[in-house]
């Protein structure tokens, strides 16, 4: 089994999986209208995802943490080496959000596993909240989380 973590503002506790988010805004790995659920492989990516990915003043709102199980056979893998060089940038080149695509709308896992722009060493998890088999995604009840005001120094 794999575990991924999820860090949300506290007012979205209660759609931490539903994807609405993403649907709204869009992200390096898909464009707006199609939900999506970025997890990180650990609690400590995901502050660093967040951290990277939020302005500043909002960094001192409430915050949860919820993780996540699913079994490795729900899970494709994006290579890094198949990846363009620019892959990293920041806002992320649009083939990024083409292979994302691809993977949502062909729907062949419900979990796409990719490398971090912040961490490359590290994996983040796409998940699908509208695939087949999201049921097989075990989630945990969201509790607080307290960001480390020494990380924003």
């Amino acid at each position: 089994m794999i575990t991924s973590w999820r860090i949300v503002k506290t007012i979205y506790a209660d759609e931490i999986f539903n994807g609405e988010g993403a649907r709204l805004f869009g992200a390096r790995w898909h464009t707006r209208s199609h939900r999506v659920v970025y997890t990180s492989a650990t609690a400590s990516l995901a502050t660093l995802e967040l951290i990277a990915n939020t302005p500043r003043p909002q960094l001192l709102a409430h915050y949860v943490i919820a993780s996540c199980t699913f079994p490795e056979v729900l899970v494709d893998v994006i290579d890094e080496a198949t990846l363009p060089a620019n892959w990293r940038d920041f806002p992320g080149p649009a083939e990024l959000q083409r292979i994302g695509q691809q993977w949502l709308l062909g729907r062949p896992s419900a979990v796409l596993s990719v490398p971090s722009a912040v961490i490359p060493q590290e994996r983040n998890y796409l998940i699908n909240p509208e695939h087949e088999h999201f049921s097989s995604v075990d989630v945990s009840p969201p509790r607080p989380f307290h960001l480390d005001l020494r990380l924003l120094t």
